[in-house]
């Protein structure tokens, strides 16, 4: 299952009106031109131009949003998953939770301490420098992990 949600980006809206505000002003200066409609109409342009920056990543390579994945891994005793949700802003990894539902009881120790350490492991990094071996201890958690990444990699592609 792969979810994903853009987050959009606040626009200023009170910028925006300034904007026209100071359009219109500046139009009943120029001289008794009655076409003051038209810089008007225009000047939301830079508020919608700002909704594309909210879906789409700025260097072009992965869009901004929040992806959810889920990652499995074999263990001796079990097939184990875990849920992977990253942020991403500027192809950079801004929040990361991962959230497991271990089967084995061994596995549970492993997946608590892998969550417990990957927020340090990622987190202010490029999402292709991303490939997590061993996270406090645990390597088979960082196998679904990085399935999950790469299936993330895949649906944040710009």
């Amino acid at each position: 299952m792969i979810r994903t949600t853009a987050v959009p980006r606040p626009v200023r809206i009170g910028t925006a009106l300034l904007g026209v505000a100071g359009i219109v002003t500046l139009a009943g200066c120029s001289g008794g031109t009655t076409d003051a409609a038209a810089p008007a109409e225009s000047a939301p342009a830079p508020a919608a131009s700002a909704a594309p920056n909210a879906g789409s990543g700025s260097t072009g390579t992965y869009a901004d949003g929040t992806y959810e994945a889920t990652g499995q891994y074999a263990t001796p005793e079990s097939v184990e998953t875990i849920d992977v949700t990253l942020t991403l802003a500027g192809d950079t990894v801004t929040a990361v939770e991962v959230t497991g539902d271990p089967q084995a009881a061994e596995s549970k120790r492993y997946q608590s301490e892998f969550i417990g350490g990957i927020q340090d492991e990622v987190v202010g990094k490029k999402l292709d420098e991303i490939s997590v071996s061993k996270v406090a201890g645990s390597s088979l958690t960082s196998g679904g992990f990085n399935d999950a990444v790469g299936a993330i990699k895949s649906e944040a592609k710009a």
